[in-house]
């Protein structure tokens, strides 16, 4: 089989080199064309380097196209995976402090909350370019396959402005249903589950072993978890309140609802800091900045360590690769998919983009009808449909009254923040972010001259958040790794 497939913003290590692996652990794709690009020329060629290494190491003749000229990456690709981060650390820094100053505490800040909606305001202008592109230079019948968040806005305006096909993947169903499985002592292949909801907001709504249903058991399981009673607090706490266990980590569902991250004494009632994920405030960017800063200081050693093995027993469970595999060997893939809604929740929105079991074969993607969500369960992913609407149509059309109700109508900072305070923010942070956001230069002129007024609310302009840590340097994460 010959077919072409392009990375976009390629120079992003984790993503790139373990999709690539997946895609090329298929015996079929021996022969397939690899096209990377990015802006960022150093990391680009980096990435290559060590992805081309591990393609000649498995004895494949394939020769990855590196370019930093998207349309020649894009020219003639079947599919194109998406993993960029607009704006890169510098905005997403932004996007964490800024709303800190508000009494807004973040964990991640890359789906909802003010962090969210900023990164879906800078991302959805470039993907449409992207899209763009595709549609004049790609095969006539590419499929954008989008790992960039926040994913379910970036695949709405794909699929309603961008003119392309376009699924959104995420890998949070796949870590529950490996948690689910750990604490009813079973393995995760004897344990069937369907979820549906929107992305880092679906709850397993159907848990069987054996056709016996095992949702009942799930709470009393979790809470006697010797690991999951601590760093799952959370999510468990959802569990007992709404009665389904819910995809993302602990840290990113407590930015989703106004209850657990609205008063800093009290965040640590529900957070653990054995790992970001688990509730940090700011613990994503920090950990990406030390992944970038160990990546660029010791990109050598990389190099020194053995190559990646390309065959099945090594492959992620990430949705991408077996979905390009069922659609070109017909072989029958089933997975979680983000797709425009279109009745498949029958209690969401039609226009939502909702994450939704999906089969694959050589027939294309088709998605089953779920039905109606539990009734709270909808409750809660609707009020987050609501923040993503506005944010989209705010991003398209660089309409920044859209944008303050999106902020408005966001569950934490709502819970958070009064309407003057977060009229500011919305101005400090369009102001700060002003490169990355061409469609609002009429609103940014406007917001500067509000903020140089002089009649600004007072902000916690010091504030570190409830519960942050300290960016590790390049020789302290040596001496973490020698112990």
């Amino acid at each position: 089989m010959s077919f072409k497939v392009a990375f976009i913003g390629a120079g992003s290590i984790g993503f790139t080199r373990r999709l690539l692996q997946d895609l090329l652990s298929v015996e079929e794709f021996s022969n397939i064309e690899v096209a990377f690009t990015d802006i960022n020329e150093r990391n680009l060629d980096m990435v290559t380097e060590l992805c081309q290494r591990d393609i000649d190491e498995n004895g494949l003749k394939i020769k990855i196209q590196a370019t930093t000229n998207r349309r020649e990456a894009l020219k003639d690709a079947k599919y194109v995976l998406n993993v960029v981060r607009i704006g890169g650390l510098d905005a997403f820094q932004l996007d964490v402090d800024i709303p800190l100053k508000y009494g807004v505490d973040q964990c991640v800040g890359d789906t909802l909350g003010p962090g969210g909606i900023m990164y879906g305001q800078r991302g959805i202008p470039a993907v449409l370019e992207f899209c763009r592109d595709i549609r004049e230079a790609a095969h006539p019948d590419c499929l954008l396959l989008n790992y960039a968040n926040p994913n379910a806005m970036i695949t709405w305006a794909c699929n309603k402005y961008g003119g392309v096909k376009t699924i959104g993947l995420c890998h949070g169903v796949q870590g529950g249903h490996q948690q689910i499985a750990e604490v009813l002592g079973l393995k995760q292949e004897e344990v069937d589950i369907i979820c549906a909801g929107i992305n880092h907001q679906t709850w397993y709504i159907q848990v069987k072993h054996k056709g016996r249903d095992m949702t009942g058991k799930l709470l009393e399981a979790f809470e006697k978890h010797p690991v999951y009673s601590k760093t799952e607090k959370v999510r468990i706490d959802m569990l007992r309140r709404f009665g389904y266990y819910s995809t993302e980590s602990n840290g990113h569902l407590s930015e989703y609802v106004p209850w657990y991250r609205k008063r800093p004494d009290e965040i640590m009632d529900w957070i653990d800091l054995s790992a970001w994920m688990h509730g940090e405030t700011g613990g994503y960017l920090r950990v990406c900045t030390e992944n970038r800063n160990w990546f660029e200081t010791d990109f050598p050693r990389w190099l020194e360590e053995p190559p990646r093995e390309f065959t099945p027993d090594k492959r992620s469970q990430e949705h991408g690769s077996y979905i390009v595999e069922g659609l070109e060997t017909g072989r029958i893939y089933r997975g979680h998919f983000n797709v425009v809604n279109n009745g498949t929740i029958t209690n969401l929105p039609d226009d939502a983009v909702v994450e939704v079991p999906g089969y694959v074969d050589a027939n294309g993607i088709n998605i089953p009808k779920v039905g109606d969500l539990p009734l709270g369960c909808a409750a809660v992913c609707n009020a987050s449909i609501s923040v993503q609407r506005l944010a989209v149509e705010a991003a398209v059309h660089g309409d920044d009254m859209l944008l303050r109700q999106a902020m408005m109508m966001d569950p934490l900072t709502g819970a958070v923040c009064n309407p003057p305070e977060i009229w500011q923010m919305v101005d400090e942070m369009l102001v700060a972010q002003a490169q990355w956001l061409p469609q609002y230069s009429k609103a940014i002129e406007e917001a500067k001259k509000r903020l140089q007024a002089g009649k600004a609310i007072k902000t916690r302009d010091d504030y570190k958040g409830a519960v942050r840590l300290k960016v590790k340097t390049v020789e302290e994460m040596k001496k973490d790794r020698k112990v």
